[in-house]
C-alpha cells in the first residue's frame, strides 16, 4: 500500500475510534462474504462493522488515545465500530457468534477503557438502554410521586389557566385588550359600590316629607 493510501487509511481508522463510544475487536477468519453482509444487517445502525489492517490500526489506535487494543490485533480483524445503544451492539454480535462461530469477539474499548471478551459477553448480557432507564424512572417515580406531584402543581394550574384564558380570548379577543370582555366585579364589591348611592336617595326623601306635612297644616288653618 503506497504512502498515501497508508495515511487516509490511518485517519479512516482514526475518525471512526473518535466518533464511536464504544469499538469490539473481532476475528472473523471463516465468515463468507454473505455472513458478513448479514452481521451488519444485524447491527444496523448501532455499529459499523469494517475489516481492518492490524498494523494500520495500532497506529490509529495510538493516534486516537484508545489504549488496551494493541494485545487484540492479532489475525484477520474487522472491528464493530459502536455508534448507537452499546449494549444492542454488544447483543447483536453475541448472538450472531453464536449462530456463526467463525466469529470471535477478541474484546473491545467502550468509554474510554479495554474490556476483554468475558467483559463484552456480560454486556450483552445486560438490558437495553431504553429498558433500564425506565425502570429507573418508575423507581424514582414510586418513591418520590407525592414530590413531584407537588413540584408539578403550581406549573399544572398555570397551564389551566392559560388555557382558559386562551378559550376566553377566542370566543372575546378583546379580553386581552381590556374590552366588553373584563370580568366583572365580584358581587360583594358590586354590592358595597351601590350601597353609598342608596344613602343620598333616602335623604332627598326627607324634605318632601316636611314640605307635605307643612301643607296639611296650613290647610287645616
Amino acid at each position: 500500500m503506497a504512502r498515501p493510501d497508508k495515511a487516509a487509511a490511518v485517519a479512516e481508522i482514526v475518525d471512526a475510534f473518535n466518533d464511536s463510544t464504544g469499538a469490539v475487536l473481532t476475528e472473523y477468519r471463516g465468515l463468507t462474504v454473505k455472513q458478513l453482509q448479514d452481521l451488519r444487517r444485524v447491527l444496523g445502525e448501532n455499529a459499523h462493522y469494517a475489516v481492518v489492517k492490524n498494523t494500520l490500526t495500532k497506529i490509529a489506535a495510538k493516534e486516537a488515545g484508545v489504549d488496551g487494543v494493541d494485545a487484540l490485533l492479532t489475525g484477520p480483524t474487522a472491528i464493530a465500530f459502536i455508534s448507537g445503544d452499546v449494549v444492542e451492539a454488544a447483543k447483536g454480535l453475541r448472538d450472531f457468534a453464536k449462530a456463526n462461530p467463525a466469529l470471535v469477539i477478541k474484546g473491545g474499548y467502550v468509554d474510554g477503557a479495554s474490556m476483554e471478551a468475558s467483559e463484552i459477553a456480560k454486556l450483552a448480557d445486560l438490558e437495553s438502554r431504553e429498558v433500564l432507564l425506565g425502570k429507573m424512572a418508575g423507581a424514582m417515580l414510586a418513591s418520590l410521586s407525592q414530590a413531584v406531584y407537588l413540584l408539578n402543581a403550581p406549573v399544572a394550574q398555570v397551564a389551566r389557566l392559560a388555557g382558559a384564558l386562551q378559550a376566553k380570548a377566542e370566543e372575546d379577543p378583546t379580553i386581552l385588550k381590556g374590552g366588553a370582555g373584563t370580568p366583572a366585579a365580584p358581587a360583594e364589591d358590586t354590592a358595597a359600590e351601590e350601597a353609598p348611592a342608596a344613602e343620598p336617595a333616602a335623604a332627598d326623601e326627607a324634605p318632601a316629607s316636611e314640605d307635605s306635612t307643612e301643607a296639611t297644616e296650613s290647610t287645616e288653618a
